[in-house]
Formats: structure tokens, C-alpha cells, sequence
């Protein structure tokens, strides 16, 4: 029997009932780690237990320029060899690509980060009303009452008033044109292959797919209502091999 590979990150995620990834975020670097097969162990978080839990790695948020300091979240990593430890998805992935160059994934382009605004501008609401009010179906009883306090505080009213068949229905209704625009942007290489960029995947490529992955995770209904669109569906089936390890 083969010996094991020692860990060289350690990837705090976020903890769910079903045992896997399902933060949009942290899937990102989560298919970085794959692709590249770096080899890694996760440690789950549940909400209310990563504000403490990075605090006592000594983790400092960093600030923005406006001098706002930013939340204690996921994904987090330690690198093992340098004892190093990073917060959040854009220091994590450019950490991710210096330290470890090949294969390379590209973080940013053009069209990268034309087709990552506009799938933001789209799925944001989409995903807030049908996204959001169906996590709380995934969690722990202890980071339920959390998510449930926290969110509900923000919106002004109960989680459960988002699902609303009708508005449901409205919102989705609303972003058809705008999805299969920026699906037609995301094809613009497919001559070359699936990806954004063509033949390899980049980090706009693993945005979309694992934005996807995690709406699979709470809601198949709510990943089907995306992969109808051409695009989506082709490059999260091309990404598809980077999410075996999901735990």
C-alpha cells in the first residue's frame, strides 16, 4: 500500500450536514488545490465557530482602503511548510499560484472579469432568493440559529419570506436574456475548448463552476435553473474532474 501524501494546506471550510464543500467561495480554492494536486486536509467549520477559530491562528483581517476591516471568514489555509496562514478567496488564490506555478491557472483576464461582474450582477439576487433561504436546510441546528439571527437581522424580515412562488418565479424570469448573454461570453474560445479561455481552466472558470456546485449542494432545482443555459453547463461539466475531492 502506497504511503500517504502529507498535507502540504490545510483548508478551513465551511461546515455543512451533507459533510462536503458547499461555500461558493471556498470551492474556488478548492479547485485550484485540485487542479494543481496539491495535496491538502480539510477542516469544517461550523458559522459561529470561525471568528474564534481563526482569531486563535492569529489571523488578522485585512483592511480595506477606506480603513474597514474585513470579517473573519472562509476559506482560510495554513501552508504547512512555511506555517503560514492566509484569509479569504483573492490572497489565497494568488498564494496558491506563486507557490505553486504549474499547472498554471490564470486569475484574471479581460474577459475573466467581464463575464465574472455580469454573473455576479445576474446570480447575486437570483441566488439570495433562492440560494439563501434553502442553506439553513444544510446546516447544524447551532449554525442554523446563527445563520438564521445574522441574516435575517440584514434582510429585515424571515428567511422563509424569500420563497414567495411568485417572486421566485419573477426573479429567474428576470435574468433569462442577461444568462444567455454572458453565456454566449463565456463561449467566445470554444473553438479552442470548454473553458473561458479555451483549452485550460482559469479562476473565472472555477468561479462559475463552483458557484454552481454550491447551489447543487442546497438546492438541485436551483442548479437546474443554471445549467440550462449554454455555458454554464459547459464548463461545469469541464470542471467536473476537479471537484472529486470535496471533502
Amino acid at each position: 500500500m502506497a504511503a500517504q501524501t502529507e498535507p502540504e494546506i490545510v483548508l478551513y471550510d465551511l461546515a455543512c450536514t451533507k459533510n462536503v464543500c458547499f461555500s461558493p467561495v471556498v470551492w474556488r480554492i478548492r479547485l485550484m488545490l485540485n487542479y494543481k494536486h496539491i495535496p491538502y486536509k480539510t477542516i469544517f467549520l461550523e458559522f459561529p465557530d470561525i471568528e474564534p477559530t481563526l482569531k486563535g491562528l492569529g489571523i488578522v483581517p485585512a483592511e480595506s482602503s477606506s480603513g474597514y476591516k474585513h470579517k473573519y471568514t472562509v476559506p482560510a489555509i495554513q501552508h504547512v511548510p512555511t506555517n503560514t496562514y492566509i484569509m479569504d478567496s483573492g490572497p489565497i488564490a494568488q498564494f496558491l499560484e506563486s507557490t505553486y506555478p504549474d499547472p498554471p491557472v490564470p486569475l484574471t483576464s479581460e474577459l475573466g472579469r467581464e463575464v465574472e461582474a455580469k454573473t455576479r450582477a445576474l446570480l447575486g439576487p437570483a441566488f439570495r432568493t433562492s440560494v439563501m433561504p434553502r442553506e439553513i436546510g444544510i446546516l447544524s441546528p447551532r449554525a442554523e440559529e446563527y445563520f438564521r439571527r445574522t441574516r435575517e437581522a440584514s434582510l429585515g424580515h424571515r428567511l422563509e419570506d424569500l420563497l414567495d412562488p411568485d417572486k421566485e418565479e419573477q426573479v429567474w424570469g428576470a435574468v433569462g436574456d442577461g444568462m444567455r448573454a454572458v453565456g454566449e461570453l463565456m463561449r467566445m474560445h470554444r473553438a479552442d475548448g470548454p473553458f473561458v479561455l479555451g483549452a485550460q481552466p482559469s479562476y473565472t472558470d472555477f468561479f462559475i463552476s463552483g458557484s454552481l456546485q454550491s447551489a447543487r449542494v442546497v438546492d438541485e432545482g436551483v442548479f437546474q435553473r443554471n445549467i440550462k443555459y449554454p455555458g454554464f453547463k459547459e464548463i461545469y461539466e469541464a470542471c467536473l474532474p476537479y471537484m472529486e475531492k470535496k471533502d
